[in-house]
């Protein structure tokens, strides 16, 4: 097995709403925002090369979208999917698994591409994997969350007939209780988390890696400053399930020594897990490539 860090690019978000109740004084010092209060946030996906397989974990907010959306989340940088992706020899039609964590735009928008008039995979080759709570929680969206499901997104997987869904199973939270484990069809080096703070069933997929176990956050700590408890986004439709969500994955992940990959982190790729006097924080920073 190898694994590959794929920059797709960067974006900005309201610091605010990525910190919540954090006042800016103290959040700005972790991601200090421009004149509009916007952070800069990465957009890193995963790529596992095991066997015959050739997996990828999100694939950012993709370029399809017009002017006024980008005029709202200024997608720069000069890291691209397929720029990524060639960087270690590969292209989208090599990918046979897109691992979706959930549907928000900045996590599957490279799922879907504009030929003309349609919308097509961007991975004709490729399965795409969801779970049926997940997915009908997002196509049917609620109103708070309906602007992150953006159907051109989403349906067209779909009609594509490349879908097929993970079996998930609910976690008991309660003193001392880990997150349940799901398998997969990948084996046993590849499973996931399921957490339902930031959205009804994101999956955090769990790799076993020259004898560690690698842990993708996704949106449950979308940065190594999201850490403490407390620091959960104004974006998580049920903040204080992240807040249990969060202890009971980290005190696990300190117990196991699991190591940290962060897709939103600008600075951050990485990082494994110490006990301080504040609480469970990052010991280590580094990149994947120096596992």
């Amino acid at each position: 097995m190898k694994l590959y860090s794929i920059n797709t690019g960067y974006f900005k978000l309201d610091g605010g709403a990525m910190f919540g109740v954090v006042p800016k004084s103290i959040w700005n010092k972790l991601n200090p925002a421009d004149a509009n209060n916007m952070c800069n946030w990465a957009l890193r996906s995963l790529l596992i090369e095991d066997g015959n397989k050739l997996i990828l974990v999100d694939n950012g907010m993709g370029d399809k979208q017009d002017a006024k959306f980008f005029g709202h989340y200024y997608l720069h940088g000069d890291d691209t999917l397929d720029q990524s992706l060639a960087k270690y020899g590969f292209s989208k039609d090599d990918i046979t698994d897109v691992f979706l964590t959930h549907l928000h735009f900045d996590h599957c928008g490279g799922s879907i591409v504009r030929d003309g008039d349609k919308l097509i995979p961007a991975f004709k080759n490729a399965t795409y994997w969801s779970n049926k709570n997940h997915w009908n929680w997002a196509v049917h969206p609620n109103d708070r969350e309906k602007a992150s499901f953006l159907k051109e997104n989403i349906l067209p997987i779909e009609q594509s007939g490349q879908l097929k869904f993970l079996a998930v199973q609910q976690n008991e939270l309660g003193s001392g209780m880990p997150l349940t484990l799901n398998s997969t069809p990948f084996g046993a080096a590849f499973s996931f988390y399921t957490v339902n703070g930031h959205t009804d069933a994101m999956m955090l997929p769990v790799v076993q890696y020259k004898e560690k176990t690698i842990v993708y956050m996704a949106d449950l700590l979308p940065s190594a400053a999201h850490m403490p408890l407390p620091y959960v986004m104004g974006y998580d439709m049920f903040p204080l399930t992240t807040l249990y969500e969060k202890k009971a994955f980290l005190s696990d992940a300190l117990d196991k020594d699991y190591i940290l990959f962060f897709e939103h982190d600008p600075a951050n790729e990485c990082c494994n897990l110490q006990m301080t006097d504040k609480g469970i924080r990052p010991r280590d920073i580094f990149m994947l490539e120096d596992i």
